[in-house]
């Protein structure tokens, strides 16, 4: 994100269900105030532009844990935090997409992103007001896992303490069931089946399109 995208990010936080949770302010002063440092390369933190069919649609935020000691010291008194673990953020500022799938989309293509930009973060551990289910589906459909949950300070005052912590660690690299390429971190593209023994067998694209092809021939004719 760069200082031209200020004012849709303005815009994106006025709506009433992304400042139910962000309580950020709107004017374009304050939007420089908290995201100019940022965009500048000043900060360790990521800011990121969301694009869906090359259209702008929402904001990613990516940063390491440990470089920001408050926000460490206050998680780590819930769950273990490794030293090079990193948290994500979100929000959707087009309400046309809402209940689309479009956020779990965004944050599994973040987290795919972020095993191949930083190769150094072994997991992504992330806090949402247990009020804020919407959130904490899209999570847990990405793939985290719920794992702690106790008081932390709420990003707005409106709510109680009270949030759930979410982690997932970077996969191993894993390959296609059929065809043996090597696919790395699971890249969101790929076609995922658990088997009876609880294992996560991958299909790359090809595979994915032949594999469905194969069952369709099956198919009888009236089921068409």
């Amino acid at each position: 994100m760069v200082s031209g995208d200020f004012a849709l990010l303005g815009h994106w936080l006025a709506q009433p269900y992304v400042a139910r949770w962000c309580n950020h302010e709107t004017s374009p002063e304050a939007v420089e105030r908290d995201f100019g440092p940022t965009a500048r390369g000043e900060g360790p933190a990521e800011d990121l532009l969301a694009l869906l069919d090359g259209r702008p649609f929402g904001l990613a935020q990516r940063s390491r844990i440990a470089d920001y000691p408050q926000q460490y010291d206050e998680l780590a008194a819930l769950v273990a935090v490794p030293d090079d673990a990193m948290t994500i953020d979100y929000l959707i500022g087009r309400p046309d997409l809402l209940g689309r799938g479009v956020g779990t989309r965004m944050v599994a293509s973040l987290l795919d992103a972020t095993w191949r930009e930083h190769p150094d973060a072994g997991c992504v551990v992330v806090a949402v007001s247990a009020a804020n289910a919407a959130s904490r589906r899209v999570l847990e459909k990405a793939g985290l896992a719920r794992v702690a949950e106790g008081e932390l300070e709420p990003d707005n005052p409106v709510d109680n303490r009270w949030h759930v912590v979410y982690r997932v660690d970077r996969p191993e690299e894993s390959s296609c069931l059929r065809c043996a390429a090597k696919c790395g971190p699971a890249a969101v593209v790929w076609a995922s089946e658990h088997g009876p023994d609880g294992r996560v067998r991958w299909l790359c694209p090809d595979c994915a399109r032949r594999h469905a092809r194969d069952i369709e021939a099956r198919l009888p004719h009236d089921w068409w």
